[in-house]
């Protein structure tokens, strides 16, 4: 696969993910103003242990499927790879089926690990289990399509992932403000029913994101039946052999998957009782929203583009490293990796001096007095997630993947150990600080056990590494005039109007002034080639 053709698939299911999480992030301003910081906590209590068992019923396999069309299309064995996909889907199906049942069946259980009956939250254990039983119903639909997804990326289709994502996202965000606003503002119902439905809402996005995909397969299976009957002529492979080697390939991707919701739900099991064991019950809920649900938001944008990468090279990693192009993945990797400091690394150290702006223009300006240093302490780590969500692609890409297993273990084991006495030491930060160590050292590992395995060119990856960091350091400097000098003519308290003032203005200038750096530099075009230059007429 040509470097254009990897960029193009790159950037197209990148910005389908940006725009998905835009979104994600736009509906969550009027679904605060809805449901506020309890129904925020209320709402992630149910989210994130479906994100888990979403991936558990997927098993990792929609992201082994892109690794084994990827494959058996190199090796021009489209029959295997065919027969797999049917077989895959029926699979999925069942553990979809499966896990939707355990999830419901456990949602007291569950319940009753975050929210204890005893203490003064805002949140009761009944509330707790209804959400994650209205949310369950998600997972018969979701693992299915997920595979479908998969099966696209192998064929470096990026154009069916990017669509169904979009639209998922807008039918789900649209249900949930709908039902949301329906339910408080014009029958006076209750928070939980409300925040229910809004959990309700992954199921109904899914349908849609479902009927797309099966609607562009249909369009493109003539095409691919007749790739099968070019297949060359091989003993197909006991189905049993070929789900030893899918499932070699899934195992790491069931937990990296679920890095992020594993470590947002030690939060959910030791926030709350750390906190009151400090005696701060009383304002927990509203921190931890800060931290899984709000801020989390904010935070996961720049990581976007890591999370594109990663889809988008491991089919185009996997093949050169089948056909032993040593060069050509080591290229991939390098360039990757480069990619996210450009893009991450500013985004992180922006969005954490203008964490009281952006906390403040997108929520409530009266909940930056807690929620502000959160964000500026939690910004960072997105660069951290990043690293290892790339990292632990590219071990996959080159059949190193098992090792992921240990590194996102030894970055949870550091987590829950940290965990209560950071945040009895520093509150709520230490919780993001425990984070932070956690993601950090799963990242470190997986680079070292990378490098070792391509020996990749770390020179250049430092000199441009190095560079990023000066070229954002000046773009700081420049933030941070720019918010002063906006900042001048207000005193006294603050509007909504004029902190998103503060932002919007800062962003620009500096974003502008980073953009400008890296073009004048040649950072930009040595990376993203010819489609640089397109950019000149904005630098002159």
């Amino acid at each position: 696969m040509s470097q254009s053709n990897i960029f193009k698939g790159t950037m197209m299911l990148t910005g389908a993910n940006y725009l998905s999480k835009v979104l994600g992030l736009l509906y969550v301003i009027p679904f605060f103003a809805l449901v506020g910081d309890a129904g925020g906590a209320l709402y992630s209590y149910a989210y994130n242990p479906y994100q888990i068992f979403l991936t558990i019923s997927s098993l990792g396999i929609p992201m082994a499927m892109s690794k084994f069309v990827a494959k058996y299309n190199a090796l021009e064995d489209y029959q295997t790879k065919q027969t797999m996909f049917r077989s895959g889907l029926w699979f999925m199906v069942v553990t979809g089926v499966i896990t939707f049942l355990i999830m419901f069946l456990t949602a007291d259980w569950l319940a009753q690990l975050f929210v204890p009956e005893s203490g003064n939250f805002q949140n009761s254990t009944s509330d707790v289990a209804f959400v994650i039983k209205m949310v369950s119903v998600a997972l018969l639909v979701v693992a299915p399509m997920s595979l479908v997804r998969g099966y696209f990326q192998g064929h470096a289709s990026m154009g069916p992932s990017a669509i169904s994502i979009v639209i998922e996202q807008i039918v789900r965000i649209g249900f949930l403000l709908i039902a949301a606003f329906v339910v408080l503002r014009v029958f006076q119902g209750t928070m939980t029913l409300a925040v229910g439905l809004a959990a309700f809402a992954a199921f109904v996005g899914a349908l849609a994101s479902g009927a797309t995909l099966l609607y562009i397969y249909r369009k493109k299976r003539p095409d691919l039946l007749r790739q099968v009957e070019r297949s060359k002529p091989k003993e197909t492979p006991a189905k049993r052999d070929l789900y030893q080697e899918l499932l070699s390939y899934a195992g790491p991707f069931i937990l990296v998957g679920i890095a992020t919701p594993l470590y947002q739900m030690i939060d959910q099991m030791t926030f709350n009782r750390a906190m009151a064991n400090i005696g701060l019950a009383d304002v927990s809920e509203s921190l931890l929203s800060v931290i899984i649900v709000y801020g989390h938001k904010l935070v996961i944008i720049p990581v976007t583009l890591a999370i594109g990468l990663a889809m988008a090279l491991l089919p185009s990693i996997t093949e050169a490293y089948t056909q032993n192009d040593s060069q050509r993945y080591r290229q991939y990797i390098s360039q990757s990796l480069q990619i996210v400091m450009l893009f991450i690394f500013p985004a992180a150290i922006g969005l954490s001096i203008l964490s009281d702006e952006a906390y403040g223009t997108f929520y409530s300006i009266d909940s930056i007095s807690y929620a502000g240093s959160i964000l500026a302490v939690y910004a960072p780590v997105s660069l951290l997630f990043a690293l290892f969500t790339v990292s632990a692609s590219m071990l996959q890409g080159v059949n190193r993947q098992n090792f992921t297993l240990i590194s996102l273990a030894v970055g949870l084991l550091i987590k829950l150990s940290l965990n209560v006495p950071l945040i009895t030491w520093l509150e709520a930060e230490g919780a993001v600080l425990a984070t932070g160590l956690g993601v950090m050292t799963a990242a470190f590992l997986n680079l070292a056990v990378l490098y070792r395995a391509t020996q990749f060119e770390l020179r250049p990856l430092f000199k441009k590494s190095l560079l990023v960091v000066i070229l954002t350091a000046i773009m700081a400097i420049v933030v941070l005039i720019s918010r002063y000098l906006v900042g001048l003519p207000f005193s006294g308290d603050m509007t909504k109007w004029q902190v998103s003032l503060q932002l919007f203005v800062p962003v620009i200038i500096g974003g502008y002034a980073y953009l400008w750096m890296v073009y004048k530099t040649t950072l930009l075009e040595r990376l993203l080639g010819n489609r640089a230059r397109r950019l000149s007429k904005f630098f002159i």
